[in-house]
């Protein structure tokens, strides 16, 4: 057989590669995350007819002959560009800006996947819906603190979960009557909230001192399940403006409760705001950062990965953190389905941090990152592979007409 036909049939058989190469890409051009590939060739062989020789004796030097014996697949790339995101409406959607892959624990090790299209699972695990594998990161503890020197762990979003918030910071704005003699009194009612959600109603009762433009003031309650009530601090001073003195010490008020809250509890005390005006004594709370008993109603992810419940009393708290990862060679990740990568020899080990950090992508939330396959670039793909398989064959042809003139010779 002519060597040509065999040179050809090589070509054939990697040209139709080149065709399913540009198949694969076009079946998931509407895959969320997916990366196209991109085919290399190389030649397979060359056969030396005659070497080469230098120069000598006035005669010119002479260049090898060789003659191709084919074509061989050199390699099928996975192209990482950046796909173009879409905007979904659904807050457990997320998409990678940049570089890095969401961690994913199958239960026997990690995959790797651009595929942000997650859900909350029964077990209130935030979760891949193509696959079904937890994402992994770093679960917030009670306080909501995130420690990501942990091993990576599936992130919980307790929904049912009730939450309270306890009064830490208690404000008072108004005015103290500067004409006030000694022994008037100016009284305010607040509100605080213990550990378990539960109100306390505390009266705060300020009495003008004998001191010019200084008030004493004191805590009291007929909570009974308040057991005590201690003032850190007994007087207030103001400047000769009316203005509240620079001078006064930060205010604490320490409350012991016996209904099985957290006890004592501190409440700083801001009277930054409170005047010493010629007018009537009028003090009312202004803001408190209590808050009563709420439940877990929806939660939301930030672009540092952040994941953050919102109660529905509108407490927000961290519940976790995702993670991400990165190689040194992603284009050595070795394609599992199911848009997952695995690691291989050639990708190196994966690089496990928080978003926005040493190379790694932001995360948005509500999007989902599309296919970064460009039909136009693939249609022109197409054209090339069918064009090159067709030159073959015709080579084919050609190289058989040439046998059947050799065959006629004996005719």
């Amino acid at each position: 057989m002519m060597r040509s036909m065999s040179l050809a049939i090589s070509a054939l058989r990697n040209h139709q590669i080149y065709m399913d190469v540009v198949s694969n890409n076009i079946s998931n051009v509407n895959t969320t995350a997916y990366k196209g590939g991109r085919i290399a060739f190389q030649e397979l062989l060359n056969q030396t007819l005659r070497g080469s020789s230098a120069p000598r004796g006035g005669v010119g030097g002479l260049n090898p002959v060789q003659i191709g014996l084919g074509m061989a697949l050199a390699g099928v790339d996975t192209i990482f560009t950046q796909g173009s995101l879409q905007d979904t409406g659904k807050s457990t959607d997320l998409a990678i800006q940049g570089d890095g892959f969401f961690v994913l624990d199958s239960g026997d090790g990690f995959y790797y996947s651009r595929d942000g299209n997650l859900d909350v699972g029964l077990d209130g695990s935030l979760l891949n819906l193509a696959t079904g594998y937890p994402v992994a990161g770093w679960q917030a503890d009670d306080n909501g603190v995130i420690d990501t020197t942990q091993p990576l762990g599936s992130i919980k979003v307790p929904f049912g979960q009730t939450m309270a918030s306890a009064t830490s910071n208690l404000e008072l704005r108004g005015n103290l009557d500067a004409q006030a003699a000694a022994g008037d009194t100016a009284v305010v009612t607040t509100s605080v909230y213990d550990s378990l959600g539960t109100v306390h109603d505390v009266t705060i009762t300020f009495t003008k001192d004998a001191t010019n433009n200084q008030w004493s003031w004191t805590a009291s309650t007929a909570d009974g399940d308040i057991g005590g009530l201690t003032p850190a601090g007994t007087t207030v001073s103001f400047e000769t403006d009316g203005s509240y003195s620079t001078t006064n010490p930060d205010t604490t008020l320490t409350i012991a409760y016996n209904n099985g809250a957290d006890s004592p509890a501190t409440v700083n005390l801001n009277f930054s705001i409170l005047t010493q005006l010629d007018g009537l004594s009028s003090v009312a709370p202004s803001s408190q950062d209590g808050l009563p008993p709420g439940d877990l109603s929806t939660f939301s992810v930030g672009t540092t990965g952040e994941v953050v419940g919102i109660f529905s009393n509108g407490l927000n708290r961290k519940l976790g953190q995702i993670a991400l990862a990165t190689f040194l060679n992603p284009g050595g990740l070795q394609k599992e389905g199911q848009s997952l990568f695995a690691t291989s020899a050639n990708s190196g080990v994966a690089q496990v941090g928080l978003p926005g950090q040493d190379g790694r992508g932001q995360i948005s939330g509500g999007y989902l990152e599309m296919s970064n396959v460009e039909l136009a670039q693939q249609f022109t793909s197409m054209i090339v592979a069918q064009r090159g398989f067709q030159a073959n064959s015709r080579v084919i042809t050609t190289s058989d007409e040439m046998l059947q003139e050799l065959v006629n010779l004996k005719r």
